[in-house]
């Protein structure tokens, strides 16, 4: 029996590059998804074959950042599916290149919402659906940043910093109530826009969207019931 058979999974940011690959994880262990976006349009295109489908949801023209269409979601996925097994918020946002004076604050404010925010969002939408069935996953993402702050990433770096705090606080606040909190903490990831942005790199060193969504789903399964409050280094070979 596939280990995610039949559970309901709730995927944000699920147009881009992490976000597609887990669902098509997700959706090739048996499990159904909630598929979140801000473009309905851009959902349409990429999961084209999902329209009409009664196992899956496009969930479009959601704003991350709005609490309240973040909670709206959240209540529509309930009602149509009757529970939610999992949360995976792979919405976030990279920008660095300057040191902290030279920073805008509106860089701060932007960073702090597109990862910090919207994860927050995503966990507090979903948490009291957990509660009530007394079992759930939440994975959030950081980055090795994290761990680390470099030199003209501080913005970037106190972000996917706080995205795992608050994974490792969440976890400690609902591990006695059948949810599992965990963070993913990737390297660079292979994807087309790092290439890009780092043409003369070697990219085999990178970690594959694909290799990232192997853990997720493990984490995701029963299989992970005793892991939470982890941060899972997934650095490929870099």
């Amino acid at each position: 029996m596939s280990s995610l058979k039949d559970k309901i999974v709730i995927i944000t940011g699920a147009v881009g590059n992490l976000g597609r690959a887990v669902a098509a994880r997700v959706q090739a262990q048996g499990g159904k998804t909630v598929l979140v976006d801000r473009s309905s349009d851009r959902l349409r295109e990429a999961y084209a074959d999902l329209k009409g489908s009664a196992q899956h949801w496009l969930a479009g023209d959601i704003d991350m950042t709005d609490a309240k269409a973040v909670s709206a979601m959240a209540a529509e996925a309930h009602k149509r599916f009757g529970r939610l097994d999992g949360l995976v918020n792979t919405v976030g946002g990279f920008r660095g290149g300057k040191p902290v004076h030279e920073t805008d604050i509106a860089e701060w404010d932007f960073l702090y919402d597109i990862n910090v925010r919207t994860t927050l969002n995503a966990c507090r939408a979903v948490i009291p659906y957990m509660l009530q069935a007394q079992r759930g996953r939440i994975i959030t993402i950081a980055s090795r940043n994290a761990f680390q702050g470099g030199a003209n990433y501080a913005a970037y770096s106190a972000a996917k910093t706080a995205v795992l705090r608050l994974s490792e606080s969440m976890a400690g606040e609902y591990k006695a109530r059948g949810i599992n909190v965990n963070c993913i903490v990737p390297g660079t990831i292979d994807t087309p826009q790092n290439r890009e942005a780092m043409p003369k790199a070697d990219f085999s060193t990178w970690v594959p969207p694909e290799d990232i969504a192997n853990v997720i789903v493990f984490l995701l399964s029963d299989e992970a019931r005793s892991v939470t409050g982890t941060a899972v280094p997934v650095y490929g070979r870099s």
